[in-house]
């Protein structure tokens, strides 16, 4: 295959975030007869056979259907409705409770009349929902504090140019023993006493001037951005942004606080703990780094200017720091986020949920090499017969011991050495230099990294495809993939490393974990076609004698080569940024050992330095080297 591939960061930025675990409990205060319930909390995990126990007192549960419109509160009866019966159990049409939805409940009344039962929903919190209709009533609940607020003081802040007390219509629904299906109107003078009920839903019309006006009031504040089924951080992503927006007329702070999860219903994953979350915080001018607020122990806050003027709405940046999730990739972390405002008006809840990441798959990216050791021989000089003399002296040396003999040669200054083994060599003058030295120009490494079943392997080349069986593959070598899908099928390399065949994949000692490090050898032999010392057609450079033929006996022309290559996963630094990165990102410094070698013996050694960063680009856990099994 020709084509190669530059990053490969494709595939892996859509994994879908499958994660749900965070839980609480709504309560809702039920009477006898009938109740209008609003859920903040989806219950579709289970069904409504095991929500309610059949020594509960509920005797029906009717869904109204929001894209359905009425004019006056509509009787739970019709199309508009989808409902669950006691008796008829699992022949019932409504089954599961999904969130934001409104809801009638009917109470069966005790002996006295006036039966009361609280109804505990587990579920998870969802955000509010607001869909409005012009047409008719609106069947809807509110996101309100607890205690709830009276609708006089909850409406009062409405930041919206229509009255309220004269242009809005709510009806509710009283209960007791004599509660029908038909809710009452709650009348002008009623609204400074009536509280609005987090767990109950209200008909609501609004109007200005006798004409249907369109309501966007549902609170003092609004978090948008964020979906209904809350903040799914999955395995991968590292930060996300919602919006906070002030509805009311005045100055509102609102604050932001992380629960734990309660404890999962049966059936459902366990969770490993709270969600280490933080907050991003204000730009640093001096490195243009942002600072964090953990919501694992505190609170943050945010001060809004009343409704369309500049600092009503503000953007939060909410970020996952994934080195403090600990336990076992898969592992579930999950919290509650609770948003409250300085008025004591709402409280709107959002789960949210992250997995700790597997480092199975196939990472690629690469290393830059910004210092390589020198290997510098220092050579005596001398400017004069005098210096000359100095020189031997400081050495210890003396003309004729062991046979050897130094001349001066006055046009480059040199020392030259004549001996049993020298005709002329420069003398030597202390040890080879070895220190590190920064590089013109750092160079680039490829870097292929295979990690399955918690093993690391180096490798010179990867292909992705489709294999035998129509699934996708990470192979090191070509007829693993399936022939018929070689063109949508991409070749990775590293040309750095050995390309024989019998080269690679080369096993990493160490984890692949922030604060570790892994190693690993890479052998190429001096007869290598890899090799760079090895040239096919030059006769000094073949390893052959003049005859072109292998001789054993005859010192090798080139050398056996060993590369140490240690890569160090480096600890986030402190700022918001590095601490939320995602885990689909690793980096830290390179760190490689160049020994060159004739058999046994060591030659030389070179140290190289630097840095590198790899990319999971997918998570194929098996590596494919060998061919399917012929049919």
């Amino acid at each position: 295959m020709k084509t190669t591939l530059p990053f490969l960061a494709v595939a892996a930025l859509a994994l879908p975030l499958l994660a749900r675990a965070q839980w609480v409990t709504q309560t809702c205060h039920l009477k006898a007869g009938w109740n209008a319930v609003y859920l903040h909390v989806d219950a579709s995990h289970t069904d409504l056979n095991s929500l309610v126990a059949l020594s509960d007192p509920i005797e029906e549960v009717w869904l109204w259907n929001p894209d359905q419109t009425t004019t006056s509160p509509a009787l739970p009866e019709g199309s508009q409705w989808s409902s669950w019966v006691k008796t008829d159990g699992p022949a019932s049409v409504l089954q599961t409770l999904r969130g934001n939805s409104a809801l009638l409940v009917r109470v069966e009344a005790g002996r006295n009349g006036n039966t009361s039962f609280d109804w505990n929903i587990k579920g998870r919190p969802v955000a509010p929902v607001y869909r409005w209709t012009l047409t008719g009533l609106n069947f809807i609940g509110f996101p309100t504090a607890i205690p709830a607020p009276d609708f006089d003081e909850f409406l009062a802040v409405d930041a919206q140019p229509v009255d309220w007390f004269t242009g809005g219509e709510i009806y509710t629904y009283p209960g007791g023993r004599n509660g029908g299906a038909t809710p009452t109107l709650l009348q002008p003078n009623a609204y400074r006493t009536t509280p609005v009920e987090r767990d109950e839903a209200y008909w609501v019309r609004l109007t200005d001037g006798g004409s249907a006006f369109f309501n966007e009031y549902f609170g003092p504040f609004q978090v948008t951005g964020v979906g209904s089924s809350g903040i799914r951080f999955g395995d991968s992503l590292g930060q996300t942004r919602l919006y906070l927006k002030n509805m009311s007329s005045q100055e509102l702070t609102v604050t932001l606080q992380q629960f734990t999860s309660e404890a999962p219903p049966a059936g459902q994953s366990p969770i490993a703990g709270p969600l280490p979350l933080l907050v991003r915080g204000p730009i640093d001018p001096t490195d243009l780094t942002f600072g964090y607020t953990p919501l694992t122990t505190g609170t943050h806050d945010w001060t809004l200017a009343p409704k369309g003027e500049v600092g009503s709405e503000v953007e939060v940046v909410l970020g996952i720091n994934r080195a403090a999730m600990t336990g076992a990739p898969g592992a579930l972390f999950a919290g509650t986020l609770r948003f409250t405002d300085s008025l004591g008006l709402a409280r709107v809840e959002i789960g949210a949920s992250a997995t700790k990441p597997s480092r199975d798959g196939l990472w690629v990216g690469s290393a830059s090499v910004e210092y390589v050791s020198q290997y510098l021989k220092p050579y005596a000089k001398a400017d004069s017969v005098e210096e000359f003399e100095a020189v031997l002296s400081r050495l210890g040396l003396q003309q004729g011991v062991n046979g050897y003999r130094y001349e001066w040669d006055p046009a480059s200054g040199r020392v030259l050495v004549f001996g049993p083994d020298r005709t002329g060599s420069y003398l030597v003058d202390g040890p080879i230099l070895l220190d590190e030295g920064g590089v013109a120009r750092p160079f680039p490494l490829r870097l292929i990294v295979h990690h399955g079943a918690g093993d690391s392997q180096l490798l010179q080349r990867a292909y992705i495809g489709l294999g035998a069986s129509s699934n996708l593959v990470v192979a090191t070598i070509e007829t693993a993939l399936l022939p018929s899908a070689l063109d949508s099928a991409r070749r990775v390399s590293a040309v750095h490393l050995p390309a024989s065949d019998a080269g690679g994949p080369w096993p990493f000692a160490g984890f692949m974990e922030q604060g570790s490090t892994m190693s690993t050898a890479v052998g190429l032999g001096y007869n290598d076609p890899s090799s760079p010392f090895v040239h096919a057609y030059h006769p000094d450079h073949d390893n052959l004698n003049a005859q072109f033929e292998a001789d054993p006996d005859r010192v090798h022309e080139s050398f056996d080569v060993e590369r140490v290559i240690s890569l160090h996963f480096a600890d986030p630094l402190d700022d918001f940024d590095s601490l939320t990165r995602s885990g689909l990102n690793l980096g830290g410094s390179y760190a490689e050992t160049v020994t060159f070698q004739d058999g046994a013996n060591d030659l030389k050694q070179f140290n190289v330095r630097g840095t590198f960063n790899l990319a999971r680009i997918n998570d194929v856990a098996t590596l494919t080297t060998s061919p399917p099994p012929v049919p």
